[in-house]
Order: C-alpha cells, then sequence, then structure tokens
C-alpha cells in the first residue's frame, strides 16, 4: 500500500465523485435546459423535483457516511487516548472542535499527546495539526 501523508491523505472516490455525481448534476441542468412553458406546469414540476432528487441523492449517501465515519473516529480517539494516558478523553474532546479530532486520528501514538496539548493550547486548525504530524498514520479505510 502507497504511504500516506499531508500531502496525499484525501481521498476521491471514482463512484461518487466522478461518475454519479457529475451525471446527477448534468441530468439536473439538462433537465433545467429542456422545461417547456408551453406544457403544462405539472409536468415542468415533476421534471424539476425529480433533477433536485437525483441531486440530492449522492449528497445524502455521502453525509450519512462521513456522520458514521465521524462517529467512530472519536471512539478511535477516545480509545487511544485512554490506553495512552489511562484518562477519559471527554474533558479534552469538549474542548476540540470536530475537525481538530479528525486531524489528530493521523498522529502516530507517540506524537498524539503532544499534538493534543498543542491544539488545544494554540487553538490549531486541522490543517495546522496534520502538518506537524512527523510520522503520519495512514487511514486507508475512510470513506
Amino acid at each position: 500500500m502507497k504511504t500516506q501523508n499531508f500531502k496525499n491523505h484525501a481521498r476521491y472516490y471514482v463512484l461518487h465523485h466522478y461518475i454519479i455525481f457529475p451525471l446527477s448534476l448534468s441530468y439536473f441542468i439538462l433537465t433545467l435546459s429542456k422545461l417547456d412553458f408551453s406544457e403544462s406546469l405539472s409536468e415542468n414540476l415533476l421534471s424539476i423535483i425529480l433533477a433536485v432528487l437525483l441531486i440530492l441523492f449522492p449528497f445524502l449517501a455521502r453525509i450519512y457516511a462521513l456522520k458514521n465515519q465521524n462517529r467512530i473516529i472519536r471512539l478511535e480517539m477516545r480509545q487511544r487516548y485512554f490506553e495512552l494516558s489511562g484518562k477519559s478523553f471527554s474533558e479534552i474532546e469538549s474542548k476540540l472542535k470536530l475537525g481538530q479530532i479528525i486531524a489528530l486520528r493521523f498522529a502516530p501514538d507517540e506524537e498524539l499527546l503532544d499534538l493534543i496539548k498543542q491544539a488545544q493550547a494554540e487553538e490549531l486548525s486541522s490543517k495546522e495539526i496534520k502538518s506537524r504530524i512527523k510520522n503520519w498514520k495512514g487511514d486507508f479505510h475512510r470513506v
């Protein structure tokens, strides 16, 4: 498996990003351009509703997957923090933004506790957290 780092960790899902969404968007645009106002309002309305639904379905599927992934990441971070420090992550978790927690998951165990302290003390953005990671812990199972 290819080594993952700050520069190449973004993930694109070919079916979603390059096929389903572009086709949905194309259908939506085509539907809008082909509206015929000489026809009945109900036919136009039906076409618009179908086009909007086809645009929303890929977003909805993606949102569900990402929300589930975020829950799993929070659980993983709670477990990792407890294993490394012997303490609950609850207090720290309430002081961090979700984006910071997500960024911290790329840190290996040796760097995690220090990065958590830095993230809190300096209010680091997720991008800043990721850029400070020295030995990137790849996540090859992301959605």
